[in-house]
């Protein structure tokens, strides 16, 4: 009996001082917590700006002027006057065909027009002295009429024969084929000897004018439509602005194009319209049938406002939050409207104003309604002022286990 009393005081003994420090510890961490310093983080500050709201769109290029080179008249191949893959000038000949009959034909028109003319001289002189004769009486009136009859057929007959003599020369010409524009000839379908016939299918020879390039882009509709909108409601101003090209490894052209022209039908197929850039193209490095990339600026947003792509996220359904630094210091979700991208931006169209502080660094670390120690994007912290922020928590930790060790 004595024994148990004496137990139950060795017990009080070693439990109560445990239990009491075990409570001081918690005590000690919830005020440790409670002393816990705000995150870092790096914000942006949103400023409004100038957006020139541009489109990268995809497309071919296309030769500015294509003409296919074909006969006109009936030949054999006699020479073959240019090089393959060169340039030919407008009006230069291209390939001359066998002219031996062309030439025969000409020169019997040529005859027959100078009969012509000698009977048209013979009627003249003939009508002359048929007036005076007539002015006495000495001639009917009827001889008269009919001299100047046989005049008049005679001038008709002239203009026969000069307007056969057109035609034969015309034909005479076509056997000599010459380039109908300025630019690069491709190869030539033909060789010497071949018979070639007037508007046959097939070319003779295809010539590209490549400086300046036509670059054929296709848009959606729908975006045509939201850009008109958004001209018509004021918040986006239409100006015609240069065209970048992007080639097809990604490098920027040298030269800058400008808008053509836009197709006014809609492709019901792909719901898109066609859009044409013309480009300089001095140095042929743009071939026709090349693919490339065009960014395209339609409009211009006064106020626009952008926020970087990092400080934006989106969940499974897809919508867009912001974490803004609010007034008071802490973290304020807001839900975002973007529509565009434009570098490494989003364009801002609903969600968040100027002077907005949003998030871009240290997301992983915080949470709703946590304060957080904002740094301005670009500027470094000052080590002084940042040393005494991080140095508090361990001080604080440190006296509160010494003041549970007195205790």
């Amino acid at each position: 009996m004595s024994k148990t009393p004496r137990l139950v005081r060795r017990f009080r003994v070693l439990v109560l001082p445990l239990a009491l420090s075990v409570a001081l510890a918690a005590c000690g961490g919830d005020e440790a917590a409670q002393q816990m310093p705000p995150a870092p983080v790096t914000v942006v500050t949103l400023q409004t700006q100038p957006v020139t709201l541009t489109r990268e769109l995809p497309g071919r290029t296309a030769p500015f002027l294509v003409a296919e080179v074909r006969p006109q008249v009936n030949g054999i191949v006699e020479r073959q006057l240019f090089d393959e893959g060169g340039l030919v000038e407008a009006g230069q000949a291209l390939y001359q065909l066998e002219d031996a009959a062309y030439q025969a034909d000409a020169s019997s028109a040529k005859a027959a027009l100078a009969r012509a003319e000698a009977t048209l001289k013979s009627a003249q002189l003939t009508a002359r002295r048929s007036a005076e004769l007539a002015k006495i009486d000495a001639i009917s009136k009827q001889d008269n009429e009919n001299a100047i009859a046989a005049l008049r057929q005679a001038e008709a007959d002239v203009g026969v024969a000069r307007a056969a003599l057109q035609g034969r020369s015309v034909t005479l010409d076509y056997a000599r084929i010459s380039a109908p524009i300025s630019g690069r000839i491709g190869k030539s379908s033909v060789t010497r000897g071949a018979l070639v016939t007037a508007n046959q299918a097939t070319p003779l020879a295809t010539i590209q004018q490549t400086d300046p390039m036509y670059v054929d882009l296709t848009q959606s509709s729908s975006e045509l439509l939201a850009l008109r909108r958004n001209v018509a409601a004021g918040t986006a101003e239409q100006a015609d602005l240069p065209v970048r090209i992007l080639l097809e490894d990604g490098t920027e052209y040298a030269h800058d194009g400008k808008l053509a022209f836009s197709e006014i039908t809609v492709d019901p197929s792909t719901g898109s319209y066609l859009l044409r850039v013309e480009v300089p193209n001095p140095d042929h490095l743009l071939l026709p049938g090349m693919y490339v990339r065009a960014v395209v600026g339609s409009a211009v947003r006064q106020d626009g406002l952008l926020v970087p792509q990092k400080g934006i996220t989106r969940d499974p359904k897809g919508n867009a939050t912001a974490m803004v630094v609010g007034k008071d210091g802490k973290v304020e979700p807001r839900a975002v409207e973007v529509s565009r991208t434009i570098g490494d931006q989003w364009l801002v169209e609903d969600g968040l104003a100027a002077g907005d502080k949003v998030i871009v660094e240290g997301l992983q670390k915080i949470q709703p309604g946590a304060p957080v120690q904002a740094t301005e994007a670009g500027t470094e912290a000052t080590p002084d002022a940042a040393e005494p922020a991080a140095a508090a928590p361990a001080d604080t930790a440190v006296d509160t286990d010494a003041n549970a060790s007195k205790q």
